[in-house]
Formats: structure tokens, sequence, C-alpha cells
């Protein structure tokens, strides 16, 4: 079951810019994602598409593949990190479950999968 209300969404510019300059990140082809531990104890989230990615119908497809397949996941995460998931050139025109693998993959290799 997904509780969002434990899950907050970044949207400091300073936040991202932390887990970019400080965070370990995780590359695969269809996603980045950047991971970091927290002091609050919760669930901290931020979704990055840039130009690159193509316009506005692009670039609002990734982010929502990328958030659903977070919310399949969230159940399974633990507590207390910052997460930025950067899209890829890739991730527009690849299926949600690609996506879902690449996202396990990469937070299974940081170690925050319970």
């Amino acid at each position: 079951m997904i509780v969002l209300s434990e899950i907050i969404t970044l949207k400091e510019n300073k936040d991202f810019r932390r887990l970019y300059a400080r965070g370990r990140s995780y590359p695969s082809a269809v996603l980045v994602t950047y991971v970091m531990k927290n002091r609050c104890g919760k669930i901290r989230v931020g979704i990055t598409t840039g130009k690159k990615i193509g316009k506005a119908v692009l670039r609002n497809r990734s982010r929502r593949i990328i958030r659903e397949a977070y919310y399949s996941l969230s159940d399974e995460i633990k507590p207390g990190y910052d997460f930025v998931f950067v899209a890829r050139s890739k991730t527009p025109f690849v299926k949600s479950y690609d996506i879902l693998r690449a996202m396990k993959k990469e937070l299974k290799e940081a170690g925050v999968l319970k």
C-alpha cells in the first residue's frame, strides 16, 4: 500500500544541487538515480527532465512513467533517503516496466530496498 503522506517531493533547487554534489549516482541507459541519506527520516523524491528529452509532451511522459515506477516500488524502500531521478533521452520511448526494472536495479545497488 502506498502511503503518500510519508513521501515528500523535492522542489527547492538547493536540494537538487545537494544531491547532485554529494549524493551517489547510479546510471543506466534510461534513468540516472541519485541517492543520499537525509536527517528527517522520511522519503523525499525529485524528478528531473531536461530540454534534451524533447518537447513538453515527451518530458511529461518521462516524469509520469518515472513516478509510476517509483510508486510501485515505494513499499520496498527504506525511509530516511532523498532520491532524484533524472530522465535520459531514451526514457520517453521505453515502456514503463523497463523503467521499473532499471529503477529496481539501481535502488538495490544503492542498498535502499528492504
